[in-house]
């Protein structure tokens, strides 16, 4: 049986209770989507900017908070993470930032604070007001990397290079901000062998935990009007998990994994359809992993 770290599985250990995400927002943008590097996103990624679930930016974090608890409080929640996911919630200044992030941190019901960005989106401010949220309560930063290949990066838009992705790395494990690093599979013009060695690269990378995402089209984006007209090849759901099988095994035994696949929103979805019953797909992984 392959063993992996689920990262639920150490926050109940943690807090002794099973810990829940709220889904915020900021109200950022994106450098590639606003034209300082680019213009329409990365190809693969909604109107919400990844963020389909994340309460709206308009209203104000305390209320965002209580809007998104009482989406999870039917599950018995009590304790949560602040999960800034949408967009890059880096890419503004500190002064607008920090207010946000230090309400969400200091809310008594928040153990944790999470935030999704791009490494184009870490400077020497953000640095700071990183260890200074950290004297509060745990802060972990989420970067998309996605492909360690050039040519992969520019098919899909994301205008930034693995070199500046080192370099963000490197700066928030110099400040001690724990990190998780995001990775796509399945993307048509990749093989195998350049997929595992993304996640090897992860793997060595210091990152405490990954996120795996099988490639999804969705409406809206650039890559569901590219499909839409002409429909390329997508991993079926046994190739995906025992592609996810192999990426397992390359990555070190302690480091944590927030999520093996994803659940973007069913509404949206174009394709492969086979991703939008998340709970049998983890289940199809589950039982695959007890026979390694």
């Amino acid at each position: 049986m392959l063993k992996y770290v689920k990262i639920g599985d150490i926050w109940k250990q943690q807090y002794g209770q099973k810990i829940y995400k709220l889904s915020l927002s900021t109200g950022c943008t994106c450098p590639n989507r606003d034209g300082t590097k680019g213009s329409g996103g990365c190809i693969y990624c909604s109107n919400q900017g990844s963020g389909d679930f994340a309460q709206s930016h308009t209203q104000g974090i305390l209320q965002q908070i209580e809007n998104a608890k009482k989406l999870v409080n039917k599950k018995g929640a009590q304790k949560y993470i602040a999960y800034f996911q949408s967009f890059s919630n880096t890419y503004a200044s500190v002064n607008y930032l920090e207010p946000i992030f230090t309400q969400a941190i200091k809310h008594p019901d928040v153990v944790e604070l999470y935030i999704a960005t791009r490494c184009d989106c870490i400077n020497s401010d953000i640095l700071g007001m990183l260890s200074r949220l950290q004297q509060i309560k745990p802060v972990t930063v989420e970067l998309g990397l996605q492909t360690i290949h050039p040519q992969s990066l520019i098919q899909l838009n994301c205008c930034y290079t693995l070199k500046e992705f080192e370099t963000a790395l490197n700066a928030l494990h110099a400040r001690g901000v724990r990190t998780v690093i995001h990775a796509i599979m399945g993307l048509p013009w990749e093989s195998e062998r350049q997929m595992l060695e993304t996640i090897k690269y992860i793997g060595k990378s210091g990152a405490n935990g990954i996120k795996i995402h099988m490639l999804h089209v969705l409406r809206g984006t650039p890559l569901g009007n590219m499909y839409t007209k002409q429909p390329f090849p997508l991993l079926t759901e046994d190739e995906y998990i025992h592609l996810l099988g192999k990426a397992l095994q390359l990555l070190p035994p302690n480091m944590e994994i927030h999520r093996l696949t994803g659940d973007g929103a069913k509404k949206d979805l174009i394709a492969p359809l086979w991703t939008a019953n998340k709970r049998q797909v983890l289940n199809h992984i589950n039982n695959y992993l007890k026979n390694l």
